[in-house]
């Protein structure tokens, strides 16, 4: 088994159709109809990861997962919105959720999704702060913003997982090889050349001069240093 998978989600039908998937791709998957359900079983059945539904009977998804965190729960937890419930999802976001996507979704777009978290360290990434901020640089990890010198960038869900990887080991040499594994987390990785194109892609919106950086070091030959902070 891959893993075990908690659905939360009170449509059956939907919970059919990701069972059916799921178990395809070697999952255990275990299921619950309403929130107060789907909190009991996240904390007494140790899964791998969460599907949460926000739109939930008895307790909803965004009170599911406040609950968990505050509980100091790690698991990954990726929420099912409504098409257009931009709120629900920053909220979502600043309680401690992962990740989201939008129904209706692409079952290939969800794995893809499932198989990333599965593999980062959410340990670490859950002592990176809200808001990281050194040398007149601010990281919004919730907003997925880059504030400097008072211009913002907008930071892609991909962008802020590699930043807070960097964060969670400031000071260290990062491998191409440990991005892959933490970051990207799909079976076909892509190639080093597409990490090193990320990076220059975040060194422009957080380096005062990108081709003389002094934040994200490059390594000769192992991969990169994140300096921010050090």
């Amino acid at each position: 088994m891959r893993g075990k998978i908690l659905i939360i989600e009170d449509e059956k039908e939907l919970i059919s159709g990701l069972r059916l998937n799921l178990d395809f791709e070697g999952y255990e998957v275990i299921s619950a109809l309403d929130g107060e359900e789907g909190l009991n079983r996240a904390l007494t059945e140790s899964p791998d990861l969460i599907l949460l539904d926000i739109m939930l009977p008895k307790k909803d998804g965004l009170e599911v997962c406040r609950e968990l965190r505050q509980r100091n729960q790690t698991v990954p937890i990726i929420m099912l919105t409504a098409k257009g419930d931009e709120v629900d999802k920053v909220v979502g976001l600043e309680i401690g959720a992962d990740d989201y996507v939008t129904k209706p979704f692409s079952i290939k777009e969800l794995l893809a999704r499932i198989k990333a978290q599965l593999r980062r360290d959410h340990r670490n990434e859950r002592s990176a702060p809200s808001v990281y901020r050194f040398g007149g640089v601010e990281i919004d990890f919730i907003h997925f913003k880059i504030r400097r010198e008072g211009r913002e960038f907008d930071l892609t869900s991909l962008e802020v997982a590699i930043l807070k990887h960097f964060v969670a080991h400031r000071g260290e040499v990062v491998t191409r090889e440990d991005l892959l594994d933490r970051v990207w987390g799909h079976e076909k990785y892509p190639s080093t050349r597409t990490i090193d194109n990320h990076i220059l892609k975040l060194r422009k919106k957080i380096e005062e001069n990108p081709a003389e950086a002094r934040i994200i070091f490059s390594v000769y030959g192992e991969g990169y240093r994140f300096m921010g902070g050090v």
